[in-house]
């Protein structure tokens, strides 16, 4: 007999509820980290957590969900927050540190409160790529890679954000896109940027 997947979701929900996080971590196994300003996901974030774990069949599979809250959480997956994440999910820390190295969207060093990620990929590079990283370097005076002293801005340049037909693009902060960019507007975006309190 075939279980429907919204039975399923049900029973994996009460199975969160019946067995709190806590009874996972396991000190001396996978979570080494007692030391009181160690990583540790608010009450919030835990709840979105034990939402996550009842939408996936297993704990290996909510990894990537888990690791985004914890990098919104962190603002980056440090070695601790990876120790973390992984004692949290009774995995094994070679496992989250593969994971995370794997995957460019997770920050593997602190970046700044604006995180500009420049497509330098063939169609974006023939529409003046390489102008907008240009201008965005001069006006901050630091090259890609780096994090403004203030750590206001992070400039970083990828492959390929699927937007060819809107070339040359730059995504910022992972969740907001600014398509056929000159070097006018993006001069204009980062004095924006620059200009705002948050």
């Amino acid at each position: 007999m075939h279980r429907t997947s919204a039975s399923r979701a049900a029973r994996l929900t009460k199975a969160v509820a019946q067995f709190p996080v806590a009874r996972y971590l396991q000190p001396g196994r996978y979570l080494k980290m007692a030391d009181s300003c160690a990583p540790k996901f608010s009450a919030q974030t835990l709840k979105e957590y034990e939402l996550t774990l009842a939408r996936y069949p297993t704990r290996q599979a909510a990894l990537l969900p888990t690791l985004w809250l914890a990098m919104r959480e962190f603002g980056w997956i440090s070695p601790q927050v990876e120790q973390y994440v992984a004692g949290l999910m009774g995995l094994p820390p070679s496992h989250v540190r593969a994971v995370v190295s794997f995957y460019e969207m997770f920050y593997r060093k602190p970046v700044g409160r604006w995180h500009l990620a420049v497509c330098t990929n063939l169609p974006c590079r023939l529409r003046g790529a390489d102008q907008i990283v240009r201008a965005i370097r001069d006006r901050l005076n630091f090259e890609h890679g780096d994090t403004t002293p203030d750590r206001r801005f992070t400039l970083e340049t990828v492959q390929c954000l699927a937007s060819c037909g809107s070339a040359p693009m730059l995504q910022l902060n992972q969740d907001v896109y600014h398509e056929n960019l000159t070097v006018e507007s993006v001069i204009k975006l980062i004095d924006e940027l620059a200009a705002r309190a948050d």
